[in-house]
C-alpha cells in the first residue's frame, strides 16, 4: 500500500513538470510563432504588402517598408502596367494579370521578385470597404493642387482644389477614377498622395482604433493573415513614422508595347529596381547621425532628351535618403555635362551628394556676400539643391 502511494505521488510529481515545461516549450513557441514580435525583438525591417481593390482587381498595389530600430518607412508603388515574365504561361503581361483575391500570396511571390525582397504581411481592401474604412478614421486629409469637374457615363467627379478632407464616399472615387485627358504619372502621383493620407489619417486615430468595438469593426473591413493581436501591435509600431517625411517611390521602366498592349519594362531587367530597393533599405536602417542626405532638399531637372531620366534619378536619389522637392525639364535639352547647383551651407554634405552622382561640376548660385543685394521678402525659396542632368550622366 505505501509504495503504491509512493509511487502515485512520483506520478503526480512528474506530471507536474511536465505541464510546467510544456507551459514554458508553448510559451517560447506562442512568440516564435509571431513572426512581427520577432522582427521587432532584433530590428529587422517589416514589409507590408497593400492593395486597393475593385472588382477583383488592384487599383493600386503598395509594399510597405518600415524598420523599427530608426522608426523609419519608405513605400514602393508597384503600378500594375509593370511588365513581368508570369510563372506558368512563360510570356511577359502586366503583374496584375495573375491577381487573384483568393490566392494573394501567388501575387505576393511576384512581387517579391520584382523587388527582391521577402513581405512578411498583406492588408488588402475593397473598394467598398474603403469607404467605411475612411469613416471610422473620420475623413482622410489630402492636398488637392487642381480642382476636379468632369463627368462621365456613370457619375459626376468633382474636387475642390486645396486642403480636403475626403469622407468614405468621396475617398472612394478619389482613390479610383481616372480622367481620359490626365497623364499616367499625375493619376500614379494622386492616388499615392491619398495612400499616404491614408495611413498618416490611421496613425492619428490609432488610439481610438484600440477600443474593442471600434477595432473589431475596422478590421473586419480588410482582408488579412494576421490576427488582431499582430494587428494592433503592427499599426502601433506604425505610429512612430513621420508620414511627412516618408518617401513613396514607384517601380519604374521603359514604356515598350509588348503583344499589344503597352507595359512598363523594368530598366536592366530589373536590376535597377532592386538597387533602389537595397538603397532604401539601406537609407532606412542607417542611423540618421551618421549621415547628412536627410538634411538636404533636391530639385531634379533633365538636360537630355531622355524621357524620364529626371524621375528615375530622383527615385534612386530618394532611395538614398535625399528630399527630392521637384523633377522636371531644364531650360534646354543639350546639356553635355551635368551640373549641380547648391545653396546649402554645409559644403561636406554637397560633396557627399556630388560624389553620389559622380560629377565634380559644383557651381554656388550665389556667395554671402551677395546676400545683402537679395530681396528676401521676396526671394523664392528653392531647393538647397538643383541637379542638372547631362548626357555625362551615368543613371547606375
Amino acid at each position: 500500500m505505501r509504495l503504491q502511494k509512493i509511487d502515485a505521488s512520483k506520478l503526480l510529481l512528474a506530471l507536474i513538470v511536465l505541464i510546467f515545461f510544456l507551459g514554458i516549450l508553448l510559451a517560447v513557441s506562442t512568440f516564435r510563432s509571431n513572426p512581427l514580435e520577432e522582427a521587432i525583438s532584433v530590428n529587422r525591417v517589416i514589409n507590408v504588402l497593400y492593395v486597393i481593390e475593385d472588382e477583383r482587381m488592384p487599383l493600386s498595389t503598395y509594399v510597405l517598408m518600415y524598420y523599427p530600430g530608426t522608426k523609419r518607412a519608405a513605400i514602393f508603388d508597384v503600378p500594375g502596367q509593370i511588365g513581368q515574365r508570369i510563372p506558368g504561361i512563360n510570356r511577359i503581361d502586366r503583374i496584375d494579370s495573375i491577381y487573384d483575391p483568393s490566392r494573394i500570396s501567388h501575387y505576393q511571390n511576384v512581387i517579391e521578385r520584382l523587388l527582391g525582397i521577402d513581405i512578411n504581411f498583406s492588408i488588402i481592401i475593397t473598394k467598398d470597404n474603403l469607404v467605411s474604412i475612411v469613416d471610422i478614421l473620420e475623413g482622410v486629409e489630402i492636398f488637392i493642387p487642381t480642382a476636379v469637374s468632369y463627368r462621365d457615363d456613370e457619375q459626376l467627379i468633382l474636387f475642390p482644389s486645396g486642403m480636403t478632407v475626403l469622407d468614405g464616399d468621396k475617398a472612394s472615387v478619389y482613390a479610383a477614377y481616372s480622367l481620359p485627358y490626365e497623364d499616367n504619372d499625375l493619376e500614379m502621383f494622386r492616388r499615392q498622395r491619398f495612400f499616404l493620407g491614408l495611413i498618416g489619417r490611421q496613425i492619428q486615430m490609432n488610439n481610438m482604433l484600440k477600443n474593442k468595438d471600434a477595432s473589431k469593426m475596422y478590421h473586419s473591413f480588410f482582408r488579412t493573415g494576421m490576427n488582431r493581436r499582430t494587428i494592433r501591435l503592427l499599426f502601433d509600431e506604425f505610429t512612430n513614422i513621420d508620414i511627412g517625411r516618408t518617401n513613396i517611390l514607384s517601380v519604374s521602366g521603359d514604356l515598350t508595347e509588348v503583344s499589344g498592349q503597352m507595359l512598363i519594362i523594368p530598366l536592366r531587367d530589373g536590376n535597377i529596381v532592386k538597387l533602389i530597393v537595397h538603397q532604401t533599405l539601406a537609407a532606412l536602417t542607417r542611423d540618421i547621425d551618421d549621415h547628412g542626405a536627410g538634411t538636404l532638399t533636391v530639385e531634379v531637372l533633365n538636360g537630355t532628351p531622355t524621357t524620364g531620366l529626371a524621375s528615375r534619378t530622383a527615385d534612386i536619389l530618394r532611395s538614398s535618403g535625399y528630399d527630392v522637392v521637384s523633377v522636371g525639364n531644364a531650360d534646354r535639352n543639350d546639356y553635355q555635362n551635368t551640373v549641380i547647383i547648391h545653396r546649402a551651407g554645409d559644403e561636406a554634405l554637397v560633396k557627399d551628394f556630388a560624389d553620389l552622382v559622380r560629377s565634380n561640376n559644383i557651381r554656388r548660385e550665389f556667395e554671402l556676400a551677395d546676400m545683402d543685394e537679395i530681396d528676401l521678402q521676396n526671394y523664392e525659396m528653392k531647393a538647397q539643391i538643383t541637379l542638372i542632368i547631362g548626357r555625362d550622366f551615368d543613371a547606375r
